[in-house]
């Protein structure tokens, strides 16, 4: 039984799985019918083109259907429309029947190209467009010519920088628009995908790219998106950060609502659990929105890797995340006011480590952590083979001899050098920002109160926590509210085999990401 809509599937959302459409789906001999249908289907995109046309000097209406940036526009030129409007002659045309032999005429005597192929389904020509080809499609005549004009130019993209993976696609963005865009159409063939084109700035124009899956996204979170880039009155974006800095929920928090992210792999990711990626011009970060905190802890390496070394490394994330913003704070606080709390050998040991050191505690670990931050700030300055030697050289110099010299003890070092390669292991770079800040927050609440100071501190944070929601996803999810679904892929990660449904919390149009294998396995 056939949908009555033949764009859409069951539950009139749209079809997602091209092998199932059902053969009748054909293209007629109406040429603005078809293109009515083509436009239904992939209108919504900015890449997206129709170039209608005379056949030579007659009265033959075509079009050509192609999506830009991932067909070669002077193959198109060149070998496609040069030949049909100019180079074919009216005596040609005229001498053939149009409704039976010219479209095979114009492929084996008119089209100058290696791979010429005809079709009559719908989902045929629209895979091939998502692969780079170009439809052909003459009035008169059922069905089309998919033609082989995918760009041949050479790719130069390389890995990020700010997200290496041991394992995974070695390729990021680069800072041209057009060429990102080429590069999640090449790597994601859903005809759902959405690229929406718009401008900010109200003096220097900058382009932006709204992208989404239409039929997983939530209408109203993309609905949300365009409103907020479309307030944005600024005279000139320099960089996709003044747009995640004018759309986000509350501009006091210190924690990124943001993600930003190099890695194409992570956007298409993101795209199909719901959510919207923003693409900028001029920068090779794209924003995601709506993020978790949870989300900041995890790395697309978790997802190629089996699951029990991926769930142990995300556990080491989230205690390197709480190192990093709890250590120093909870060695003050013991070493201060809770003396007693410590074993008596470590006790002993931790004050003959500081005989001679003639400042408290705290003031002992600001400095370091201080210090530990002004050589992080240079080493990101200088260039790169001189700043991870001084990074390197300069940490250990100045740490041994703070130790010589009396200032620091050779335990607070330690806690500090920790503190720092914790944040190391965050994966997002601005989530481990936001725990350097809080950090010397949490320090000052351990020199005020001790252990109590540091716990007033968790139950501010934990409260911000709750409160704060970005796009009206709670940022503390999936923990708060709680989603036992979601509770998959947040600590630890889930076998694949069990992950079969999005987040809950993105309030996706289709939950179901993994459809059940209609073999049995024995």
């Amino acid at each position: 039984m056939l949908a009555s809509n033949p764009v859409l599937g069951p539950n009139n959302l749209p079809r997602k799985l091209w092998k199932d459409w059902p053969p009748t789906d054909t293209l007629g001999e109406n040429l603005n019918t078809n293109l009515t249908i083509l436009t239904e289907q992939l209108g919504d995109n900015s890449d997206f083109f129709i170039r209608k046309f005379n056949i030579g000097s007659t009265d033959i209406r075509a079009a050509i259907v192609y999506i830009n940036k991932i067909s070669d526009i002077k193959t198109i030129q060149e070998y496609v429309l040069k030949p049909l409007m100019l180079d074919l002659s009216n005596t040609d045309v005229l001498k053939l029947d149009v409704s039976y032999d010219f479209k095979h005429y114009i492929k084996d005597h008119v089209l100058p190209l290696c791979t010429i192929s005809e079709t009559q389904f719908l989902y045929e020509v629209i895979e091939k467009l998502l692969a780079g080809s170009t439809a052909l499609l003459i009035d008169g005549i059922s069905g089309g010519l998919v033609l082989g004009t995918g760009s041949t130019a050479p790719q130069n993209f390389e890995e990020p920088a700010s997200e290496a993976l041991v394992r995974g696609p070695k390729i990021g963005f680069v800072n041209s628009l057009d060429e990102n865009i080429s590069l999640l159409r090449t790597r994601a063939s859903d005809p759902n995908l959405r690229m929406l084109k718009c401008q900010v700035g109200e003096r220097n124009k900058k382009n932006l790219v709204i992208s989404y899956v239409d039929g997983v996204a939530d209408p109203d979170l993309v609905d949300e998106v365009k409103r907020r880039i479309a307030s944005i009155k600024i005279d000139d974006p320099l960089d996709s950060g003044y747009i995640e800095q004018l759309i986000e929920d509350n501009f006091m928090s210190p924690f990124p609502q943001v993600q930003s992210t190099e890695r194409p792999d992570r956007v298409i990711a993101s795209l199909l659990e719901g959510r919207v990626a923003i693409l900028t011009d001029g920068t090779s970060y794209v924003s995601i929105v709506p993020v978790t905190f949870s989300m900041l802890l995890q790395s697309p390496e978790d997802y190629y890797v089996r699951w029990i070394p991926a769930s142990l490394v995300r556990l080491l994330r989230f205690f390197a995340a709480f190192i990093a913003l709890l250590g120093p704070a909870i060695y003050i606080s013991f070493l201060s006011f809770h003396q007693g709390l410590i074993p008596t050998k470590l006790a002993i040991s931790m004050a003959g480590t500081r005989e001679g050191v003639p400042f408290p505690p705290f003031l002992e670990a600001l400095i370091m952590e201080v210090v530990i931050e002004i050589l992080r700030e240079a080493g990101l300055r200088l260039p790169k083979p001189v700043g991870q030697t001084v990074g390197l050289v300069g940490g250990l110099v100045i740490g041994q001899a703070a130790v010589e010299a009396g200032i620091a003890s050779p335990l607070m070092v330690i806690v500090v050098s920790l503190t720092a390669i914790s944040s190391f292991a965050i994966p997002q770079y601005d989530a481990g920002i936001a725990l350097r800040m809080l950090r010397f927050v949490a320090m000052f609440s351990a020199a005020l109160l001790g252990i109590y100071g540091v716990v007033m501190f968790t139950l501010f944070l934990c409260i911000h926590f709750v409160k704060l929601k970005n796009f009206g996803i709670p940022y503390a999810s999936p923990l708060v509210p709680y989603r036992l679904n979601d509770w998959k892929d947040f600590l630890i990660r889930a076998p694949l085999s069990m992950m079969k449904l999005r987040p809950k919390m993105m309030n996706v149009q289709d939950q179901t990401r993994q459809r059940e294998d209609p073999m049995e396995r024995k």
